[in-house]
């Protein structure tokens, strides 16, 4: 054997010995693991009466302190079973109202979990649709049926200031029924909702409204619980969140309350129109109804009774369709201002609602209590400490049930009012508001509105 030969073995038993060394260190990693597979899923409040709630999954809150008429964005999920809750959140905590349900949840797909019903009855319902692209220049939409009180309708989609009596209707429903989804070109509409079989009894009217192109949206009709006649609104729900549709014609609605001690019987005049004030000869301390307006921007005046000449408020308010407003008159005449606020009135069936404000001038910063009846508050801290004058509480949530609301000077046990009784029921909503006596200072009481009203 020559000397290049023996190279040539050498160098071929040093390969395989390398190649042995190789794949005793470096064996095949194993595969990677499957994709995990998804769905989307989104939650939408439409129970009328329902409290906010909270969507709970096996491991972790999915949607927190969701409202009536809100939809949550389209969350992704693994595929699979999901075992799901919806509690309510009551005084004290929380109730579950909902479940716990197993859903079943193919890749792929999109559901929306609707919670619908009043809460005595209330259920879910779920829609599925595959998730697929939305072509461009057009718009997908479902719409679902969730007003409780509604009756069956039909559903008309067209072009705006079309015939209703010469178009189709999309279809027709009844509570808890949907209909599509259908695609249409993105463009200005108009949705009417008529009772069964009659174009011309049109319950709601959406106006023109834009569909946007590469909108995905699921409509759901709830129950109105604000101002005006139809007796429906419409959720929109866009995968991102939600927003509401209101009816065309849905005005705003504004009361006035003459909370001034001193003042004498007052007019409120809109827009200068002084020959008819909306409101004449309000004493202290009554207050009004609900007056409907269109929604604009109002110049409202107070003026002593038969006085136009002389104003002690000019207030300019921008009024909101589906908006309900509170107007106090507040404080003493040579101070005199307003106080706006808007106002929630839907029932909500697991509490009370209650509302307190301070419009007391002559009894300064107060603390205030709210306890069973009878109670000692010598032995309690306040529910409310060192409340001003001018402020209010927000809604409370309190449960069925009756309370002494007692006020205090702040920092004292001097009872300034009460202890008044307040016999409070689920589903009541209730506004109470400190006040001085007539002329001003004490004796103090309240101005007891809403629920409380004969």
């Amino acid at each position: 054997m020559n000397v290049f030969s023996g190279l040539r073995v050498g160098a071929l038993a040093a390969a395989l010995l390398l190649a042995g060394c190789s794949d005793s260190n470096n064996s095949n990693p194993p595969p990677p693991p499957p994709p995990v597979e998804t769905a989307s899923v989104r939650f939408i409040h439409a129970s009328p009466d329902a409290p906010n709630v909270n969507v709970e999954g096996a491991a972790s809150t999915l949607v927190e302190d969701l409202a009536y008429k809100e939809a949550s964005a389209f969350l992704t999920v693994d595929a699979g079973t999901a075992n799901v809750r919806v509690d309510g959140i009551v005084p004290g905590g929380v109730a579950t109202v909902i479940g716990p349900v197993d859903l079943t949840l193919d890749a792929d797909t999109a559901y929306s979990v609707i919670a619908v019903g009043e809460l005595a009855a209330i259920d879910a319902l779920v829609l599925a649709e595959p998730i697929t692209p939305v072509a461009a220049g057009s718009v997908r939409a479902q719409v679902v049926h969730g007003a409780p009180n509604a009756p069956a309708v039909d559903v008309f989609v067209t072009a705006p200031g079309a015939d209703l009596a010469q178009e189709a209707a999309l279809g027709s429903f009844a509570f808890g029924e949907d209909l599509g989804p259908v695609t249409v070109p993105a463009a200005d509409y108009q949705i009417r909702v008529t009772l069964p079989g009659d174009p011309t009894s049109v319950v709601f009217d959406s106006g023109t409204v834009t569909l946007p192109s590469g909108g995905d949206l699921l409509v759901v009709a709830v129950q109105n619980t604000g101002p005006g006649s139809a007796p429906i609104s419409l959720v929109v729900a866009d995968g991102t969140g939600g927003f509401e549709l209101l009816d065309a014609s849905t005005p705003a609605a504004v009361r006035v309350i003459h909370a001034s001690p001193d003042a004498p019987n007052v007019d409120v005049i809109v827009n200068d129109d002084t020959a008819n004030p909306v409101l004449s000869g309000v004493p202290y301390p009554a207050f009004s109804g609900y007056l409907a307006l269109p929604p604009a921007t109002y110049n409202f005046k107070v003026t002593p009774e038969n006085n136009p000449g002389l104003v002690v408020i000019n207030a300019d308010l921008e009024l909101e369709a589906g908006e309900l407003y509170s107007v106090y008159a507040t404080d003493v005449l040579s101070a005199i201002t307003p106080l706006v606020l808007v106002d929630d009135i839907r029932p909500v069936a697991t509490e009370a609602k209650v509302r307190i404000l301070h419009l007391a001038p002559g009894a300064g910063l107060v603390d205030i209590y709210v306890t069973a009846p009878g109670a000692d508050i010598g032995v309690a801290d306040p529910t409310i400490a060192g409340f001003e004058f001018g402020a209010e509480t927000g809604y409370l949530s309190l449960g069925a049930g009756s309370y002494d609301v007692t006020v205090t000077a702040a920092g004292t046990k001097t009872v300034a009012i009460g202890p008044a009784t307040l016999a409070l029921e689920n589903g009541g909503v209730y506004t109470v508001a400190a006040r001085d006596a007539a002329g001003g200072g004490a004796p103090f009481g309240v101005i007891l509105l809403d629920d409380f009203n004969p």
